[in-house]
C-alpha cells in the first residue's frame, strides 16, 4: 500500500510538472528569440538614425565598422544601385523585396537569421539594415533555463514523494496493526484490542474490531458456559452407572467397565475446566508422555483385541515422547486412532502401533480408506461413520502444529498418523515387542 501511495503521487506530481515545465520551456526559448532580434532591432535603428544624419558612403562605412555588430561582420546597408556597406548575409533578391515593402521583416539566413529594417533618405531612395543574428544567439541562455526547471521538477516531485511516503507509513502502520491484531484475536487472544488510529475508516474499522471482539467473547463465554452445565447434568447419570459397575461381579468385563467409566469422569472434569478457563488458558504449558500414555490406553484396548483374536505389536517406545498437549487431550487421540481400527474393521484383523519422536502411527490389515478427504469430515465420512475421531486427531495434530496422516499402511489396510511438527518422515523405529491375542 505505501508503496501504491509512493507511485500515485509520483505520477500525479510528473504529470502536473510537465503541464507547467513544458510551456514554461517553449517561452524560453521564445523569449531567447525575441531577445537577440530585438538586439537587432536596436542596433539597426541605430544605424537609421546614422543615415538620416549623413549618407557618405565614407561616413557609413566608419559608423559601420563602429558597432559591435559591424565589427564582428553582422551588420551591412544596402544602398540602391550600390554594394553593401558591411558583409551581408543574404541574396539581393530578398533585400529588394524588403526595400520594396518597405516594414522591417526577419529572413532566413545560412547560419542564422537576418533583420531587416529599411528606412527613406532625404533623397527619396530607400536603404536596407540589415542585422545578421547567428542561431547561438538566438538560443544563449535556454539550456541554463532548462536545466533550472528540470532541477526544479525534481525537487518538487521528490519532495512530493517523500511526503505522500511518510503520509502514508502513518496509514501503513494503522492498517498492519489492525491486520496483526486480527491475526492474535483468531488465534485465540480473546482479549486483543487495538487503539482506533490512522484516517477515519480504518479508525471505524478500529472500534467494528474491537465490538466484534467483544461479541465474540461473550458468545464463547456464553458457549462454555453451557458445556460446562451440560457436563455437570451428565455427572448423574454417569454416578448412577458407576455404581451398577461396582455391583457387577469381578472379571474383564467389569474391569473394563470400570476403566471407562474412569476415562468419561475424566473427560467431564476436562471438559469443565476447559469451558471455564477457555481455549489458550486450557492449553497453557501442559506436557505429556505420549510413551506413557500409549501404554495406559493400550491397557485396556488389548481386552477387546484378545476377546475379538486381533494380532497386535508395538513398536518402538523405548524412550519419552513429550508432547505439549495435555493427558486427555493425547488419551483423546489415541482412543480415537485406535478406535478407527476396532469399529471399521472386522474380527481377527491385526493392527501395528509405531511410536517414536516424530509422532504415532496406528496400521490395520483392513479394508483401508478409500476416501481420505470425507474420512475427516463430520457427518461425511461413509461406512457408516460421523468421521467424529478422525477430526478430533486432525484438530489435535493442528494445536502443535503437526499433521494427520491417512495413507495405505505396510499391512494393507489403513495406516493413521499422528505426526508431530508437519513431519514428512514417517517413523520407523525397531519393534518393542509382539503381542498376539490369545485363540
Amino acid at each position: 500500500m505505501r508503496w501504491a501511495l509512493n507511485r500515485l503521487a509520483l505520477a500525479i506530481t510528473s504529470m502536473v510538472a510537465l503541464a507547467f515545465l513544458v510551456p514554461l520551456a517553449v517561452a524560453t526559448r521564445q523569449i531567447a528569440y525575441d531577445r537577440a532580434i530585438s538586439e537587432a532591432r536596436q542596433q539597426a535603428t541605430s544605424m537609421v538614425t546614422v543615415l538620416g544624419v549623413d549618407s557618405d558612403l565614407t561616413e557609413l562605412t566608419n559608423a559601420v565598422a563602429s558597432t559591435a555588430a559591424g565589427s564582428a561582420g553582422r551588420l551591412a546597408i544596402h544602398l540602391p544601385a550600390q554594394p553593401p556597406i558591411g558583409i551581408s548575409h543574404l541574396n539581393e533578391a530578398t533585400v529588394i523585396r524588403a526595400a520594396q515593402e518597405r516594414r522591417s521583416a526577419t529572413a532566413e539566413a545560412p547560419g542564422g537569421i537576418a533583420y531587416l529594417q529599411p528606412t527613406v533618405l532625404t533623397d527619396g531612395r530607400t536603404v536596407v539594415v540589415e542585422v545578421f543574428v547567428p542561431k547561438e544567439d538566438t538560443r544563449r541562455g535556454v539550456w541554463p533555463a532548462w536545466l533550472a526547471l528540470g532541477g526544479l521538477a525534481i525537487v518538487l516531485v521528490g519532495a512530493s514523494v517523500l511526503l505522500a511516503d511518510r503520509l502514508g507509513s502513518q496509514l501503513v502502520k494503522s492498517t498492519r496493526q489492525l491486520a496483526a491484531a486480527t491475526r492474535r484475536l483468531g488465534g485465540g487472544e480473546l482479549n486483543e484490542r487495538i487503539t482506533p488510529t490512522g484516517p477515519r475508516e480504518l479508525r471505524d474499522a478500529a472500534r467494528d474490531f474491537n465490538a466484534m471482539a467483544d461479541d465474540l467473547r461473550r458468545l464463547l463465554d456464553r458457549e462454555r458456559e453451557l458445556a460446562a452445565d451440560l457436563s455437570h447434568r451428565l455427572r448423574t447419570p454417569l454416578t448412577g452407572l458407576r455404581l451398577d459397575v461396582e455391583a457387577m461381579p469381578p472379571g474383564p468385563i467389569a474391569e473394563r467397565m470400570r476403566q471407562a467409566c474412569d476415562l468419561l469422569d475424566e473427560e467431564l472434569e476436562a471438559i469443565i475446566t476447559g469451558a471455564r478457563l477457555g481455549s489458550v488458558e486450557a492449553r497453557g504449558s501442559e506436557r505429556c508422555d505420549l510413551v506413557e500414555m500409549l501404554a495406559d490406553r493400550l491397557a485396556f484396548w488389548s481386552v477387546l483385541a484378545e476377546d475379538q483374536e486381533r494380532p497386535w505389536e508395538v513398536v518402538g517406545g523405548h524412550e519419552p515422547v513429550m508432547v505439549p498437549m495435555s493427558r486427555s487431550d493425547v488419551i483423546l487421540v489415541v482412543d480415537a486412532m485406535l478406535g478407527n481400527v476396532f469399529s471399521h474393521t472386522p474380527d481377527g484383523v491385526a493392527f501395528r502401533v509405531i511410536v517414536s519422536s516424530s509422532g504415532l502411527l496406528v496400521d490395520d490389515a483392513g479394508p483401508g480408506i478409500p476416501d481420505p478427504e470425507s474420512a475427516v469430515k463430520r457427518g461425511f465420512s461413509g461406512a457408516g461413520s460421523t468421521g467424529l475421531g478422525l477430526d478430533i486427531v486432525r484438530r489435535a495434530a493442528e494445536t502443535v502444529r503437526g499433521q494427520l496422516v491417512i495413507d495405505r499402511s505396510p499391512l494393507g489396510g489403513a495406516r493413521v498418523g499422528f505426526l508431530l511438527h508437519s513431519a514428512t518422515d514417517e517413523p520407523e523405529p525397531q519393534p518393542r515387542g509382539r503381542r498376539r491375542a490369545v485363540s
